[in-house]
């Protein structure tokens, strides 16, 4: 049977009453399709329900073959050894205990026909970049990026006949990137890739547009998809401009219609009061006019309704995917202020700073550098969330301390890569309140900061909805919600543009630099790094290992090639200006 997944008359509806999907028909064959739309279109979902891991509330979900899903936040036990996470580590042991001369049934029955089977979890490692990793470390040492590509590995090396990966890009380095973009490359069977990276997307046979409830389909990659897009959308504008013409010519021929009859009336009016012919003749054609007038006055009316709806209709047609809006003030940091101060840090868990280092209000700073280099351990000890090592971390000149934290942490508002390490509370408002709640605002003042930080990322529509039934798009912009909530005067935000559309991508970066307050990002989208800092920071085996010119620290190739920090395909780092300062 060919692989092949089938979803008929689809529908998805929370608990609540808030619908996903609704009467969806789609077909997933042979090839790789890339999936996608605008956060809460609902591709997370269709993903989900396919894997099995959502139940339908309407509808049906068909699969021919076994299904792997690779889901957007992954999350493994850090105390499982490698093998334990590839899901081989009974046949692996049972391969040992025969190798030992241990002859046991049980054992040849584990192992079956698979024989090789540390040589082909070595060889999927080494082919993801994991190669020294080892089988018998445990995950708890490995980082977040290497987490993803070790449960991409776990789904390779079972070989299902359907596929389904959802953003398996996010917070991956360029390295790792390329490794994951070789193996969908390389992969022969069904496909279904969520995702907002277009080199990536460049890599698949077709393209699925899940939009208002549908999916509209594109042959050939991204590039292909976004080509015929252009037409669309030029054939969408004309249509409204046509569009618009016609309902200013109704709109005339109406007001050209009312002036025709009232000039009718005003005749009749008048022959009525002279008495020029019998009352009876008269009364018929008075009827004759009030009736050939109504109709007149329908028709003009009709074809005015018709104009405004085909208005609606080709206005609907073209796209405005922007959701996040840029209108209000914050807290402002006064230029060349000191807010952060690392002396001779040398953390428990592997970062290093020599020397001293400072921030000043209000830079944005990159802080890039190869998954598992230490940027996360750095970025949680600038508001205690880790302690221990040795150095000083001080915040507007207060030492990171316990006697100190509940400042340090109003000043320092931090966004986690996993937007659900922020969403605890059941909707979204309250999760947004919490901060400042905490700090001690009360009544109109609590609602009207909640109210402007959802308006601020352009979640305002959303306040009472748990934050589960969310994108993750979504859940990521209300994180970012939560900090912008207290205020703060360093904004640290790790993988900022991991889920998010490519309008929300924009509009975020938009939002950043409408805020004087200091950015520290941590990002593996250097693009967007060089579009929205000028400054940027190198991290290499925990140390910072270069500080400077975001531009000129990527057109350094020599620094690229000692730290595996491989640009773009295509990506000229010249090509996009710096940020100013």
């Amino acid at each position: 049977m060919t692989p092949s997944v089938t979803c008929t008359a689809l529908s998805f509806t929370w608990p609540d009453g808030t619908p996903v999907l609704e009467g969806l028909d789609v077909s997933f064959g042979p090839g790789r399709t890339g999936l996608i739309g605008v956060n809460g279109a609902g591709k997370s979902t269709l993903l989900k329900l396919i894997a099995g891991e959502l139940g339908p509330t309407g509808g049906t979900v068909r699969v021919a073959g076994e299904v792997g899903y690779l889901p957007q936040n992954v999350t493994l036990d850090t105390a499982l050894r490698v093998d334990e996470a590839l899901g081989i580590a009974a046949r692996r042991a049972a391969l040992h205990a025969i190798e030992a001369g241990d002859v046991a049934e049980t054992h040849f029955e584990t192992v079956g026909d698979d024989w090789d089977v540390e040589e082909r979890a070595l060889a999927t490692l080494g082919e993801l970049g994991l190669g020294g990793i080892g089988l018998d470390r445990t995950v708890g040492e490995v980082s977040g990026g290497e987490s993803v590509l070790l449960r991409l590995a776990a789904l390779l090396l079972r070989r299902p006949d359907v596929l389904l990966l959802d953003e398996p890009t996010n917070n991956l380095d360029l390295y790792a990137r390329r490794r994951l973009h070789a193996a969908v490359a390389n992969w022969p069977g069904v496909m279904v890739v969520v995702s907002h990276d277009r080199e990536l997307l460049e890599l698949v046979d077709q393209i699925a547009d899940l939009r208002s409830g549908g999916v509209t389909w594109y042959g050939g990659n991204h590039t292909a998809y976004e080509e015929a897009l252009a037409v669309e959308q030029e054939a969408a504008e004309r249509t409204v401009r046509a569009a618009e013409a016609d309902l200013r010519k109704q709109k005339r021929e109406l007001a050209d219609a009312q002036v025709k009859l009232a000039r009718r009336k005003r005749y009749g009016q008048k022959m009525w009061d002279q008495k020029r012919e019998p009352k009876i003749v008269m009364g018929a054609r008075k009827r004759a006019a009030q009736e050939s007038a109504g109709k007149h006055r329908v028709l003009h009316e009709e074809r005015l309704a018709g104009a405004r709806e085909r208005l609606d209709e080709a206005v609907e047609a073209v796209r405005d995917d922007d959701e996040i809006r840029v209108d209000l003030p914050y807290t402002a940091v006064p230029p060349g202020r000191t807010v952060l101060t690392l002396t001779d840090l040398e953390l428990a868990h592997g970062a290093r700073v020599d020397g001293v280092f400072e921030l000043r209000g209000p830079e944005r700073v990159a802080l890039i550098g190869r998954n598992g280099a230490g940027k996360t351990t750095l970025l949680l000890h600038l508001n205690g969330i880790l302690t221990g090592g040795a150095g000083t971390v001080r915040v507007a000149g207060l030492p990171v301390g316990r006697e100190h934290l509940a400042e340090i942490r109003r000043r320092v508002g931090i966004v986690f890569q996993d937007p659900d390490d922020q969403l605890f509370m059941p909707t979204v408002r309250e999760d947004v309140a919490f901060g400042p709640a905490a700090s001690g605002l009360r009544g109109a003042e609590l609602e009207a900061r909640v109210g402007r930080a959802l308006e601020l990322v352009g979640m305002d529509g959303f306040g009472d909805r748990p934050p589960h039934h969310l994108s993750f798009g979504q859940r990521r912009r209300a994180a970012v919600a939560t900090v912008l909530a207290t205020e703060p005067e360093i904004l640290v935000l790790d993988e900022p543009s991991s889920h998010l559309d490519p309008a929300s991508r924009r509009e975020l970066a938009d939002v950043l630099r409408s805020l004087d307050v200091t950015v520290l990002m941590v990002t593996h989208d250097l693009p967007y790094a060089l579009e929205l800092c000028p400054r940027s920071l190198v991290l290499s085996d925990g140390v910072i290992a270069a500080d400077g010119r975001t531009a000129d620290l990527l057109s350094d190739d020599a620094l690229m090639r000692v730290n595996r920090l491989e640009l773009p395909y295509g990506f000229d780092p010249r090509s996009v200006p710096a940020a100013p300062r």
